[in-house]
């Protein structure tokens, strides 16, 4: 009987200390955007805030005020371990590893970002294998920022023939094909690089949201908008965090986070955009910036080199994963149907 209880006695201690050892996970994100962004502020912060509060203290979150690393290395930093929990885009990373991604960046998806963000969870991971392609991380979200627009400060862009030689920033992807199509230089940049670039003259224009122009600053340096039914393009983002730290916390707690992350987070993160882009709808507009919506020849030029970059992604993806119903999913869930480029 002695022998008994010293072992149970020594089971028990064994299982305190796990829950001790359980008890004392923090996690450092590492954030690139600017401090005060909206999207730091409305989303990311209050996400890492909620994860303490659904694992009662056990898990903690500390977002960093300046990044470990370049945004385009982000990915590699969460996978290598660098930092435990990152965000970035899937366009940074100049590779094909997230080939199912372009899914979120094509034009005509749609022009609400809690829409667009809840599609893009849903369809990729669900139809085109988002969680191998992220593979050596835990998959904790996907989303997409509101409808991309062009902004220059050159000329109004009347027609296709406008956009010819214009040198236009673009955060790489499916958007940088695409302005080479219509005749534009692309140039691919992160966003903290376009301030600098722009004013400069380096750049004479950018593929970016409303909220990016206020939040970069660059309403001084621009005087032309053109938005796109549906967006001109989009960018699929990524949450993310290093496997072996996720190993660490307890599977009562990873479920309690992946509660409030995925469809969840993609909510929340879309909300944030939405607001951000409102507001800055109206600072732009007090700037003096001439917002206006593209004529039919430029929207119909850009369907026609839409379809042609849908079609050959369609074609690349590996056998099983249907990139058009994938496509034709996404847009019947954000309200455009199947014929949004017809």
């Amino acid at each position: 009987m002695t022998y008994l209880k010293t072992g149970l006695s020594a089971l028990a201690l064994l299982a305190m200390s796990g829950a001790a050892q359980a008890a004392d996970v923090t996690l450092a994100l590492s954030s690139w955007l600017p401090p005060r962004h909206p999207i730091v502020v409305n989303a990311i912060k209050p996400w890492a805030k909620q994860i303490e509060e659904v694992t009662e203290g056990r898990v903690r979150v500390r977002v960093l005020g300046k990044p470990l690393g370049s945004p385009p290395a982000h990915f590699d930093m969460a996978r290598d371990g660098v930092a435990d929990i990152t965000y970035g885009l899937h366009s940074f990373t100049q590779d094909d590893r997230f080939s199912g991604s372009q899914l979120g960046q094509f034009s005509f998806l749609g022009d609400d970002a809690i829409a667009a963000s809840k599609a893009f969870w849903t369809v990729y991971t669900e139809d085109l294998n988002a969680r191998a392609e992220h593979e050596g991380t835990h998959l904790l979200g996907l989303f997409t920022h509101g409808p991309g627009l062009l902004h220059n400060n050159l000329r109004k862009i009347e027609t296709p023939a406008d956009l010819q030689g214009m040198k236009i920033r673009v955060p790489g992807g499916y958007v940088a094909a695409l302005m080479e199509d219509l005749g534009a230089t692309p140039l691919f940049m992160s966003s903290p690089e376009v301030y600098e670039k722009l004013s400069r003259g380096v750049i004479d224009g950018v593929t970016f949201t409303y909220e990016a122009l206020t939040a970069f600053k660059l309403t001084d340096d621009l005087k032309y908008s053109m938005t796109v039914p549906g967006g001109l393009y989009n960018t699929s983002w990524f949450l993310v965090m290093d496997e072996d730290k996720w190993d660490k916390i307890s599977p009562e707690d990873q479920a309690a986070i992946d509660a409030i992350s995925g469809e969840a987070f993609a909510e929340r993160v879309g909300q944030a955009w939405n607001d951000a882009d409102a507001a800055a709808e109206a600072e732009i507009n007090e700037a003096g910036i001439d917002l206006y919506p593209a004529p039919d020849a430029v929207v119909e030029a850009v369907r026609a080199a839409a379809t042609i970059h849908e079609d050959a992604w369609a074609a690349t993806l590996p056998e099983g994963a249907d990139g058009t119903a994938a496509l034709q999913r996404f847009r019947s869930m954000t309200g455009l149907g199947t014929v949004a480029t017809q």
